[in-house]
């Protein structure tokens, strides 16, 4: 591999994101961070955004009494905000309301068009606004959208255009079966390939109920449908039209990396849309689960929503990504609460991590040590639990380096040693903690790069990174 192209879902701006949004930004941030480390900063390109058009986002802005605009400027800019708090290292934060990414869902709709998969016809149907999507009466549950129960299911009527998406039904299904990699877990690639056996129904692909999207060409009347505007953005990220040598050397994409609620139309609906339009297809659509806070879905509604900034304030952005990185799984739904937080900050950050380093640090500036910065190697592991999403199991791993060198120190006692054998002894020491510290770089950013500097040249005490809370 030379080059890696990461992206996450973008995120409707109907409100600011919440932790449990974040979730999948730091898990995609782990990603970046490390194969920028393995394949230089250069060829890592990291997309994260917001989703701007749509019905949802103009009633939003309705409902606070806001032009749609002036509204949608303000959550992007919060939920950058929410980004940055948690050190998510994009290398574009993109809008759709950009207009690059105008430019690129209009050309791509054109390539659509051109292929013949774009007609005009009559919708009545069902269609849940938290979702932007349209459902059949199979999909629901009780007559509900199963991840929008509160929200009244609307009956739609109205003329648009259609994509020919059964067209590429049989494409599909060969294209997952014999690509087992394309949809992790294997769950949801049963998921979706039972869906596109099931049968594959062409898709509305504009709206004529209201104005706020991106005007599909030679059409003043319609605007496109949200779906079909915003899976344009992983192209238009990596410079599609603008940059073609940019995009040449990024696309397709190595990973989309997205919420259960997301996978249908990343693994279905869009590689039908790259087919139609003549592109390569990405390589891995990779599902997380979901978080719950203290065994309740987190929810405006039920009003347990809690912002990253929030976190960060109460904590630090490290202690945040550690928790969310060491006791989540992943791929299945995880339960945070914030008990759980502080325990495993005592227990694991200031006790363990946090200890090591203080007690290290004191014995060489008692002993005037310095040092120069160590090799930059994997500890053995790291590396196939991070390529396979293993994050919890890269966490321990380094974890158990930290308690290795806690146990040297009690059984070598170097307060009772002297001269070259002390000296000897905690140059050991320094090595494994430079190494501990290069190995922390995906995961806790910062303090890999407090250890770091403290454990390069003249080395001396500093303040514990993680005070023990009473």
């Amino acid at each position: 591999m030379n080059k890696f192209y990461i992206t996450t879902a973008i995120d409707y701006v109907n409100d600011v994101i919440h932790v449990g949004h974040i979730y999948q930004k730091v898990l995609a941030d782990v990603l970046a961070r490390y194969w920028r480390l393995k394949l230089g900063e250069d060829n890592v390109f990291f997309l994260t955004g917001t989703d701007e058009y749509g019905q949802k986002a103009e009633k939003a802005a309705q409902d606070v009494k806001k032009d749609t605009k002036s509204f949608v400027d303000e959550i992007a800019k919060a939920d950058q905000d929410q980004q940055d708090a948690l050190n998510i290292s994009y290398n574009r934060f993109i809008r759709t309301t950009d207009n690059d990414h105008q430019k690129v869902a209009q050309e791509i709709w054109k390539r659509v068009e051109a292929s013949g998969d774009i007609y005009l016809g009559n919708f009545t149907g069902l269609y849940c606004t938290g979702c932007e999507a349209y459902y059949t009466e199979e999909d629901l549950i009780k007559g509900e959208c199963p991840l929008h129960p509160t929200l009244k299911i609307k009956t739609l009527s109205e003329e648009n255009f259609f994509f020919r998406w059964s067209k590429y039904q049989d494409f599909l299904i060969k294209h997952l079966e014999t690509h087992a990699e394309f949809v992790t877990p294997s769950t949801r690639l049963a998921e979706v390939l039972n869906f596109a056996k099931s049968g594959i129904r062409d898709i509305p692909i504009s709206r004529t109920s209201f104005n706020w999207g991106v005007p599909v060409p030679n059409e003043p009347d319609h605007v496109m449908y949200v779906w079909f505007d915003a899976l344009t953005n992983y192209l238009t990220g990596v410079g599609f039209l603008d940059n073609p040598r940019i995009f040449t050397k990024f696309w397709p994409a190595d990973i989309h990396i997205l919420g259960k609620d997301n996978v249908r139309w990343h693994a279905l609906l869009w590689p039908a849309m790259l087919k139609s339009a003549g592109l390569p297809l990405p390589k891995k659509v990779f599902v997380n689960g979901f978080l719950n806070l203290n065994g309740q879905k987190i929810s405006k509604s039920i009003g347990n929503i809690i912002r990253p900034t929030d976190l960060v304030a109460q904590y630090s952005s490290d202690v945040i990504r550690y928790y969310l990185l060491r006791y989540t799984g992943i791929t299945e739904d995880s339960d945070i609460s914030l008990d759980k937080i502080r325990t495993a900050y005592n227990s694991d950050l200031a006790n363990g991590l946090g200890n090591l380093i203080a007690r290290v640090a004191k014995l060489c500036e008692q002993n005037k040590i310095s040092t120069t910065p160590s090799s930059n190697v994997w500890c053995a592991g790291l590396s196939e639990a991070v390529e396979n999403f293993q994050f919890n199991k890269a966490l321990e791993i380094i974890w158990e380096l930290i308690a290795e060198c806690d146990k040297k120190i009690n059984d070598e006692k170097p307060w009772e040693l002297t001269g070259n054998e002390l000296i000897e002894v905690l140059n050991d020491y320094i090595r494994r903690i430079q190494a501990i510290a290069y190995n922390l770089q995906p995961f806790l950013p910062e303090t890999a790069e407090k250890i770091s500097k403290q454990f390069s040249g003249k080395i001396k005490s500093a303040p514990p990174l993680f005070p023990r809370l009473a």
